[in-house]
């Protein structure tokens, strides 16, 4: 027996993604679809009057659907260097009286492209359900971060105030987007088109009747349970279809960087922890660092998924004429590896958010609001200055004589900060001016209802959550609570 250990494995298998989308494009999911688009196939032949397929042969087929002997597969696939053909011989080895009607007027397409359609949209309603929990995990911690002031960031510096919930609503608005982009997909099957897409083949079975090759496409296609087909194609559905599904996934890597680089941001400057378990080790040589190791594995892998649509772009578009073959190993191996990067990071990004952790192993995502506090605080003394301004107008006095007061203290203030590595001191230092009038203003209250500052970000993110996200969600109901991924290292 071959030693796992001496064989190399992709990281997304052993590591990263979900069993269940394992399972989607594993062999055991594969080939058993070859077998029902075969059996489908026949199925639709014989109802629409090809009198030499027999109910019996259609219950050979059924029958095993499920029974795979590799070996014999394996076999002839290196003997005939043709896997499909491969596996019609080893199917016929189970169905005596229906090998000979196996893949009748069909060509390889029939049953790998319907089966990567099926494998697609399957593995897409996983990302969905991934999505929408996320999504939800959002919206718990946007509920309770609304009312959380803090400093707002423009070009990575400090900026007007604005609430954690605020920012999270970011999250939220671009995971929308994202759900929107995968309704906006439509997985429509081949159908049964034959060589270059003429169904000739098909129209020699049906003795040139065109209602019936027609209807065969249909019903085909229905059995399989897809909503419809292409109208056209070549030998393959259009490639131009994987492009599609390759640029809604890489949009979920694009918001899930977004999301996870910001989060360690916050993590440098020690507003957040991402979860950690009690026995973790954050660093093999600095035993008290917690470092973001969920949120730089996101980085690792949506860095892949945003760089795969460019390959299916390219893949396309060199697609000679009615086909070539040119697209087959790129596509065996890359629409599995952006399902599986794209559930890897969703698996990540619930796990970080989740709020219902069993607090004996582990915290959750974890805000610290005093180190929040202090980092605003720090900036609000310079920011509140404008309002000092004014209020002291109000109260009767000179604009341009209070300006300068409070321009020469706050640049005191900051060369401190900059040259000696002090605290902010800026009220401080207006209370100790004699020039400036303090017995008008109350500094301290501008730092203790930093809210005001803030604008309409808490009233702003109510309404979000109440007027969209929460209606939208609503929908899939269904769904939420029902991951089941978990972050395995």
């Amino acid at each position: 027996m071959e030693d796992r250990h001496d064989v190399y494995e992709e990281a997304l298998v052993r590591r990263y993604a979900s069993p269940e989308m394992n399972h989607i494009f594993s062999d055991n999911f594969k080939f058993p679809s070859w077998r029902r688009c075969w059996t489908a196939l026949a199925e639709a032949e014989m109802e629409l009057g090809m009198d030499i397929i027999t109910p019996q042969m259609i219950n050979e087929l059924v029958a095993s659907q499920e029974t795979i002997d590799y070996s014999i597969a394996d076999t002839e696939e290196r003997r005939r260097r043709h896997d499909v053909m491969a596996h019609v011989h080893e199917y016929g080895t189970h169905c005596p009286n229906a090998a000979g009607i196996i893949h009748l007027g069909a060509t390889s397409m029939l049953v790998c492209d319907n089966t990567e359609i099926i494998q697609q949209r399957d593995a897409m309603n996983l990302v969905k359900r991934g999505l929408v929990n996320f999504i939800d995990n959002l919206v718990g911690i946007t509920e309770d971060t609304k009312g959380l002031a803090c400093l707002a960031y423009t070009h990575l510096q400090p900026a007007q105030p604005t609430t954690m919930g605020k920012r999270f609503t970011d999250y939220i608005q671009n995971g929308l987007m994202d759900l929107d982009a995968i309704e906006g997909l439509r997985f429509m099957g081949l159908g049964a088109k034959g060589t270059t897409g003429t169904q000739e083949s098909f129209m020699k079975l049906f003795g040139g009747d065109h209602s019936k090759v027609k209807a065969l496409d249909e019903l085909f296609a229905k059995k399989l349970g897809f909503n419809g087909v292409y109208p056209v194609s070549t030998q393959t559905y259009p490639r131009k279809f994987d492009v599609q599904v390759a640029q809604v996934l890489a949009g979920i890597g694009v918001s899930l960087y977004k999301f996870a680089q910001d989060m360690r941001i916050l993590s440098h400057d020690k507003c957040l922890d991402e979860p950690f378990r009690k026995e973790q080790i954050g660093s093999s040589a600095m035993a008290y660092k917690r470092n973001p190791m969920r949120c730089e594995r996101i980085g690792g892998l949506a860095n892949d998924l945003m760089g795969i649509p460019a390959g299916f772009q390219r893949m396309a578009s060199s697609q000679m004429l009615e086909r070539t073959l040119d697209d087959s190993a790129y596509r065996r191996r890359n629409i599995p590896i952006e399902f599986l990067l794209t559930d890897a990071i969703l698996v990540l990004a619930n796990d970080i958010t989740n709020r219902h952790v069993d607090t004996t192993k582990g915290s959750p995502l974890t805000f610290y609001p005093a180190v929040i506090r202090r980092l605003l605080n720090d900036e609000i003394q310079f920011m509140s200055t404008e309002e000092i301004l004014m209020d002291l107008v109000n109260k009767g006095q000179d604009r341009q004589v209070m300006h300068e007061v409070i321009r020469r203290n706050s640049q005191e203030a900051s060369n401190a900060i900059k040259d000696q590595g002090k605290s902010n001191d800026l009220f401080e230092r207006l209370s100790n001016d004699p020039e400036f009038p303090s017995h008008l203003v109350e500094l301290r209250s501008y730092i203790d209802n930093s809210l005001r500052f803030c604008g309409r970000a808490l009233e702003q993110t109510e309404e979000y959550l109440e007027g969209t996200v929460k209606p939208k969600l609503r929908q899939y109901k269904d769904l939420i609570g029902q991951t089941k991924g978990e972050v395995k290292v």
